[in-house]
């Protein structure tokens, strides 16, 4: 689609010499229905096809006029098969007298990422153990089962009930984790198989929609941290995080006392997230979307969740610990997920490299077998982030690679304690509740 007073680029006929096209040019479509960007110096019109495109239109229009050709290594494993895709809508390239990245970015950091990401790919960091895999599922299966058997021969009790109740919020925990590993295909060659067992474990396993979570996650890797971009952070007006403190006080906004959100934090964060925020917008997606094959599988957990304990309970104890397993679990997701996030760099799109945009909104947290268990290896969030297809058993690794170059381009890599992560939350919130308070309170 061209701009005014630009021709119409369409598909070049194959052999055809490429127009070349500038930056200035380029800017120009990013706009709703009119997209363009840059992979590899080569110029894409997706404006018709990003609604085709598997992980969303969104995903992909967050980088209209921009050089996606990290993100596009990042989140694809089969390149070949991708670029078939690719080819029709190729339109132009950069002219030669133009840079690989549009405005102010550190080349050389860009290069030496790239130089690192094929050294780990020699090095097989993206091949997977299918033993370590299967045991993580063998070991979540094992957990749903003594749950019920813990029930079956000790009775419905408060002691067991609660025994039970902890060990499902660990199975569902864990679910979390090994769904993320296959959204990510990084379990897998083929993505086809990894997208199959994502709808199992999600589905079967946890009752919610694959195609729901990989459409709000891979924005939150794509543009971590940044507002309108990643969900996880687009959470106002209930919570102010970063650049929206000031401007929520500037503007003299006050929905909530969000001076003292590091304590309604507690009440609504961490109990409600995965029982109110996650239900209710799963199923809104799966109806508008019309997964109609996600809501299938979700429907099978919730089956064999209450045909498993409504003879124990009846049907209001069967819902108790349904809702008693959803809050304990979603305690540990929104804690272990935002303990990376939250303290880090937090506000609008600054076009940064993929490195350097990654680097800025993750931190991780100081390794050990336990943490990384119960983490998923989550606590590993920058290696995650700059690699997401890695599988999690590999950061390690990779790690200390990473941690040189950070330490030649002069870049945070921050790792602390466990409670430590958990803490700065609060300390988070608490500041930029303060930081609005102050720009509220400024005439």
């Amino acid at each position: 689609m061209g701009g005014v007073g630009e021709p119409d680029w369409g598909p070049e006929p194959r052999g055809a010499p490429l127009p070349t096209l500038r930056w200035e040019q380029i800017r120009r479509h990013n706009l709703p229905g009119d997209k363009w960007l840059v992979i590899e110096r080569r110029v894409y019109d997706i404006s018709r096809w990003a609604q085709r495109h598997p992980g969303g239109s969104r995903l992909i229009g967050h980088h209209g006029a921009e050089d996606a050709t990290d993100a596009f290594h990042a989140f694809h494993q089969d390149l070949s098969f991708v670029r078939k895709f690719l080819q029709p809508l190729l339109i132009g390239e950069l002219a030669p007298e133009e840079p690989s990245q549009d405005g102010p970015q550190n080349i050389q950091l860009i290069e030496d990422f790239r130089a690192l990401r094929q050294a780990v790919k020699d090095m097989k960091l993206f091949e997977a153990k299918p033993t370590f895999f299967g045991l993580l599922l063998g070991h979540i299966l094992a957990m749903e089962v003594l749950a019920w058997l813990m029930i079956y021969m000790l009775g419905p009790g408060w002691v067991p009930s609660t025994l039970a109740a902890l060990i499902l919020a660990v199975s569902q925990a864990q679910s979390w984790c090994l769904q993320h590993d296959l959204g990510h295909t990084s379990i897998f060659r083929n993505s086809r198989w990894n997208h199959l067992a994502q709808q199992f474990v999600m589905g079967q396993l946890k009752g919610f929609s694959a195609h729901w979570w990989n459409f709000r996650h891979f924005q939150h890797h794509a543009k971590p941290n940044i507002f309108h971009k990643d969900p996880d952070v687009t959470v106002a007006p209930v919570f102010l995080l970063g650049e929206s403190s000031v401007e929520y006080g500037k503007k003299k906004r006050r929905y909530l006392p969000y001076n003292h959100q590091h304590l309604y934090f507690f009440l609504i964060g961490p109990p409600l997230l995965t029982l109110v925020n996650f239900e209710v917008e799963n199923l809104a997606y799966m109806l508008v979307c019309m997964q109609w094959m996600d809501l299938l599988w979700a429907a099978s957990f919730y089956a064999r969740f209450l045909l498993s304990y409504i003879p124990f309970y009846g049907i209001p104890g069967a819902l108790l610990l349904f809702v008693a397993v959803r809050v304990l679990e979603s305690h540990w997701f929104v804690w272990i997920t935002q303990m990376n996030h939250i303290p880090r760099e937090i506000g609008h799109e600054k076009h940064r490299d993929w490195a350097s945009s990654q680097l800025a909104a993750t931190c991780n947290v100081e390794p050990s077998l336990f943490i990384d268990w119960f983490s998923g290896h989550l606590n590993f969030q920058i290696e995650h982030h700059l690699f997401p297809t890695m599988p999690r058993h590999n950061y390690r690794r990779v790690a200390p690679l990473v941690k040189a170059l950070c330490a030649k381009h002069g870049l945070s890599y921050e790792v602390k304690p466990f409670l430590t992560a958990l803490v700065d939350i609060i300390r988070s919130l608490k500041k930029s509740g303060n930081v609005w308070l102050e720009a509220y309170l400024h005439q």
